[in-house]
């Protein structure tokens, strides 16, 4: 049975990320620092060589997917777009940290949604199709290893949800630019959906 490579990478720092701020939808290029540190990365040549390329829509994700894959076909997947924060969008906990409401929502559940934002079980779902829409282009295309350039908490959420051997969301907190690779198998994910966690990049 064949299986199929993927290789999660979170994008690099934005302005927003040096800020602690939580950015979602704010479609935020790549800043400076995070432009010269993927750069780096490249040049160590860490990342895997691959077939194809899946991305986040949202530019610090498009950016990041052109630096390091530059002559790689490259496909969008709105399903691996971060989380729409509401009115949590752009602030940071500090300015938070007083919100009873904010307080709740940090205790997560299926329900649990920021206001005017995305519910925790929502986003669990749409990053499920985005990767079961990447699957099914995989298989269609003859794709055997692919990298898919996304957000920390699409990484969270599918490896933790999905993903074995199961493990809690914190356990893959990444830094920008790094990763995990996983394994699919249609046999596991027609069972589960479940695929297999091979480990961190490097």
């Amino acid at each position: 049975m064949r299986n199929y490579r993927l290789y999660l990478i979170r994008h690099g720092i934005t302005s927003g990320n040096l800020e602690g701020k939580y950015i979602g939808t704010t479609d935020l290029p790549l800043c400076e620092e995070g432009v010269d540190a993927i750069s780096s990365l490249v040049a160590l040549d860490v990342y895997p060589h691959v077939q194809k390329v899946y991305s986040s829509p949202l530019k610090r994700c498009l950016e990041t997917a052109d630096i390091i894959y530059p002559e790689r076909l490259l496909k969008r997947i709105d399903g691996i777009a971060e989380m729409d924060f509401g009115e949590y969008e752009g602030k940071t906990h500090e300015e938070l940290s007083a919100d009873k409401d904010y307080i709740e929502w940090l205790k997560g559940g299926y329900e649990a949604a920021a206001p005017g934002g995305e519910s925790f079980g929502h986003f669990t779902i749409r990053c499920l199709d985005g990767l079961e829409e990447i699957f099914k282009d995989m298989m269609a295309n003859d794709v055997t290893s692919a990298a898919v350039i996304t957000h920390s908490g699409v990484i969270m959420n599918l490896l933790s949800g999905y993903g074995l051997p199961k493990m809690k969301p914190v356990d893959f907190a990444c830094n920008q630019g790094e990763g995990f690779e996983i394994q699919l198998s249609t046999f596991l994910w027609q069972h589960g959906p479940v695929f297999e966690i091979v480990g961190k990049l490097f």
